[in-house]
C-alpha cells in the first residue's frame, strides 16, 4: 500500500481536444441516442407484437436490442455531460456498471448457433430450436456473460484507491482504473488478458466455424437464387459481428493500443453509438417479415365513409 488520498471517484476527460465543437458533438451523440432507443425500442415492439415474427432469432434480435439499449444508456449520458460541463466526476461504482453489457459477444455466439441450426441441419430445427431451448440459450448468454464481468468488478470495487483520479476516456476501461489502485495490480491484469484472450478470440472463432459450415452448405446448392437467397439471411448478421469484433480486435489485440489513445477513443464511440445505432437497420433491411410487420404498423387506418361506419354499428 502507498501513502495519497483516497479515491471516490473519478474524473472523465472525454475529448478535451474538442474545443469549440463541444455542442455540435453534443447533438449529434444526443440525437444518436434517441435513434438508438426508438430503433431497438421499435423492433422489440414489433416482434412481440407480430405473431409471424415469434421465432428463435427475432427473439434472439429483441435480446441483442435490450442490450444495444442498456450499453449506450449507461456510456453516452456521462459522454454528453463531458461536452457541456468542464469537470465530470463520476463515483466508483457507477464507473464499473458499463462493464456488465459484456454478453453481446455471447448473444452473437447464439445466434450464430441458431443460424448454423437453420441452414446445415434443416430436418432437425423445429424439433432443436425448441421455446424451452430458445430461452435457456438466452438465459445461458446473460449468465455468462454476467458471471465474466460480475467477478472481474467484485475484484475491482474491492480495490483501494488513491493515485490519479483522471482517466483519459469517456468512460471508466480498465486500464485506467487499475493504474489509480494503491496495490499491486499484477494479478487483475493477468485475469483480464486471460478473460479478453478467452472470451473474444473464442466467440470469434465459434462465430467463424459456425459460417464456415454455412458457406459450405450454401455453395452445395445448385441454384444460385438459393444460394443468394439463403446467404442474404445471413448477412445482416454477419454485419453486425464485423462492426462489432473489428472494433473490439482495433483496440485490444493491435501492438499499438497504448500509444495511441485517441484512435482507441475514436473507435471506442463507433462501438458505443454506431453499432447500436446500426444494428436495427441492418437487420431490418433484409428481413422481409420484419419490414412488413414495420409497414402495417405504421399505416394509417382506412377512413371510412359516414354510411359504412353506420353500417358496421348495426
Amino acid at each position: 500500500m502507498t501513502n495519497g488520498t483516497t479515491i471516490t471517484e473519478f474524473i472523465l476527460l472525454g475529448f478535451p481536444d474538442t474545443q469549440g465543437l463541444q455542442i455540435p458533438l453534443f447533438l449529434v451523440i444526443f440525437c444518436s441516442y434517441i435513434l438508438t432507443l426508438a430503433g431497438n425500442g421499435l423492433k422489440i415492439a414489433i416482434v412481440w407484437a407480430e405473431p409471424r415474427l415469434q421465432i428463435p432469432m427475432c427473439f434472439f434480435l429483441c435480446t441483442l436490442s435490450f442490450l444495444e439499449i442498456w450499453f449506450p444508456t449507461t456510456v453516452i449520458p456521462k459522454l454528453s455531460e463531458t461536452f457541456v460541463v468542464a469537470r465530470t466526476a463520476i463515483c466508483i461504482p457507477c464507473c464499473l456498471l458499463p462493464l456488465f453489457p459484456g454478453n453481446r459477444r455471447v448473444i452473437f455466439i447464439v445466434m450464430s448457433f441458431d443460424h448454423y441450426l437453420a441452414i446445415c441441419k434443416p430436418l432437425r430445427y423445429p424439433t432443436t430450436m425448441t421455446s424451452n431451448l430458445c430461452l435457456q440459450l438466452a438465459l445461458s448468454s446473460w449468465v455468462v456473460g454476467f458471471t465474466i464481468v460480475f467477478c472481474q468488478m467484485l475484484l475491482l470495487i474491492q480495490l483501494p484507491f488513491c493515485g490519479d483520479n483522471v482517466i483519459n476516456h469517456f468512460y471508466c476501461d480498465v486500464g485506467p482504473i487499475l493504474k489509480a489502485a494503491c496495490t499491486d495490480t499484477s494479478i487483475l491484469e493477468l485475469l483480464g488478458l486471460l478473460a479478453t484472450v478467452l472470451v473474444i478470440p473464442g466467440s470469434l472463432l465459434f462465430t467463424a466455424i459456425s459460417y464456415i459450415c454455412i458457406l459450405s452448405t450454401i455453395l452445395q446448392i445448385p441454384s444460385a437464387t438459393g444460394q443468394q437467397k439463403i446467404f442474404s439471411t445471413c448477412a445482416s448478421h454477419l454485419t453486425a459481428v464485423s462492426l462489432l469484433y473489428g472494433a473490439v480486435l482495433f483496440m485490444y489485440l493491435r501492438p499499438t493500443a497504448h500509444s495511441s489513445l485517441k484512435i482507441n477513443k475514436v473507435v471506442s464511440v463507433l462501438n458505443t453509438i454506431l453499432t447500436p445505432l446500426l444494428n436495427p437497420f441492418i437487420y431490418t433491411i433484409k428481413n422481409e417479415e420484419v419490414k412488413a410487420a414495420l409497414r402495417k404498423a405504421m399505416a394509417c387506418p382506412k377512413t371510412h365513409h359516414p354510411e359504412e361506419n353506420m353500417r358496421h354499428i348495426k
